[in-house]
């Protein structure tokens, strides 16, 4: 169980797509990332549906989904899953969701399967290495 943290708790909420077998065939790759702690804090894959913004908002600790505030893009879901007093849409000028933008161009930088132009691609969305999430 997460305790929480002296001070307020601030997420940065983002998704980013990956290529399963074909193109046409993206998985969406939901990610909640805390400001201060910099740990991901949640996360979910699928399609981009308001289904997987609450998934997204479910795999939050308790502690998060109680108390933190969450910037995010502008994408409908969002403000449609996540409490209005916990959600803040912002522009990506405001450089408050520059983290999990930094964390997604960081992982795409890194693991070849997640580049939009690659030959790496997954063949299955489940992998042995990654478990189960």
């Amino acid at each position: 169980m997460i305790k929480k943290p002296k001070g307020s708790l601030t997420l940065q909420v983002d998704e980013m797509w990956s290529i399963v077998k074909n193109k046409r065939k993206k998985q969406w790759i939901w990610i909640a990332f805390d400001r201060n702690t910099r740990k991901i804090v949640g996360l979910y894959i699928e399609e981009r549906s308001k289904k997987s913004a609450s998934m997204l908002w479910q795999s939050l600790p308790p502690v998060y989904r109680q108390c933190a505030v969450c910037y995010t893009d502008f994408w409908e879901s969002y403000s449609e899953v996540l409490p209005f007093k916990r959600h803040r849409p912002v522009g990506k000028e405001s450089g408050k969701t520059s983290h999990i933008e930094r964390l997604n161009n960081t992982l795409r930088q890194r693991i070849s399967r997640l580049l939009r132009k690659t030959l790496s691609l997954s063949k299955k969305l489940l992998s042995p290495y990654w478990g189960n999430f």
